[in-house]
């Protein structure tokens, strides 16, 4: 499971049963070190289980299907590298490299939360906004790997007209993509919007939870988008069932609050999908893409 600030390797038996978790820290600025870290890990982890493996990485950002190059993802040192051959080069090994966000969705569909459901989306809340689709147990792809990238659709004008809400930057190059307003960074953003100062998405949260006034109008706004964007998922993929993940996904008052909003966002003939809390937690990232790794 790869991320700007840590890789973790995570060993499972061939009934899905963790043996084995190392991390380290994400290298910095240094490619090869990158490189050198991945290698480390996994000589370590073959040291301690000494047989056959397959590897799988869930990744940050999106890969090119064709070239196998780093098109996206919070690792700059890294943009248009050829990771997987590069990968698979150092680690003198076949890797499959797959989205985290996908690899997520593909945990949570089989053998997690959203496991008895048919069409699974996953909507990660975490440092970004990111998303994956299931399909009868199957990670739907599409041809460039963007399926599911909810994250990067545009705030509609009624936020900016309902809230004053400007228009804001993203890293991806366009202007109002809804990551910038209901990730962890997006919610802190919305606390200091609403004239309270600069602290981190948690803290906006044990605010809220006090009735603090300005952490209370942050997390009403959070919500009010969020149930916008989701019924535009829900509208064009019809899902049985979404399960979140991120950082967000364990606030209760998510769940609580949801859908209730959504359904204003809503045809009302539309019956809502299930809001499913994730079954592995944090590891499910790092449990689709060993998953994935054996298909």
């Amino acid at each position: 499971d790869v991320g700007g600030t840590k890789i973790e390797l995570v060993a499972f038996d061939q009934l899905a049963k963790e043996v084995f978790r190392e991390r380290k820290s994400t290298p910095t600025g240094d490619y090869e070190s990158f490189l050198d870290t991945f290698k480390k890990l996994v000589e370590e982890a073959d040291l301690h289980l000494g047989e056959e493996r397959t590897i799988g990485i869930a990744m940050c950002g999106l890969i090119d299907n064709e070239t196998g190059c780093l098109l996206s993802s919070n690792l700059p040192f890294a943009m248009g590298k050829a990771i997987k051959n590069d990968l698979e080069s150092k680690l003198c090994s076949s890797v499959s490299i797959v989205n985290d966000c996908k690899c997520f969705t593909f945990s949570e569909a089989n053998g997690g939360s959203a496991n008895d459901y048919n069409t699974v989306f996953g909507a990660i809340l975490g440092t970004g906004v990111g998303g994956g689709l299931c399909i009868n147990g199957q990670l739907i792809k599409g041809k460039n790997g963007i399926v599911a990238e909810w994250g990067h659709s545009s705030l509609p004008a009624i936020f900016t007209e309902k809230y004053g809400l400007p228009l804001r930057s993203c890293g991806c190059g366009s202007m109002g993509c809804i990551e910038r307003y209901i990730s962890g960074r997006g919610l802190a953003y919305l606390h200091r919007f609403a004239g309270g100062d600069d602290i981190n998405s948690e803290d906006v949260v044990k605010r809220m939870r006090k009735s603090d006034e300005k952490a209370c109008k942050a997390f009403t706004i959070f919500i009010d988008i969020l149930a916008y964007a989701l019924a535009q998922v829900i509208l064009m993929y019809d899902p049985d069932a979404i399960v979140f993940g991120g950082g967000l996904s364990k606030v209760d008052e998510l769940y609580e609050q949801l859908p209730s909003v959504l359904r204003k966002h809503l045809l009302d003939a539309v019956p809502l999908p299930e809001l499913l809390k994730p079954f592995f937690g944090d590891s499910s990232g790092v449990r689709g893409a060993a998953l994935i790794s054996v298909i």
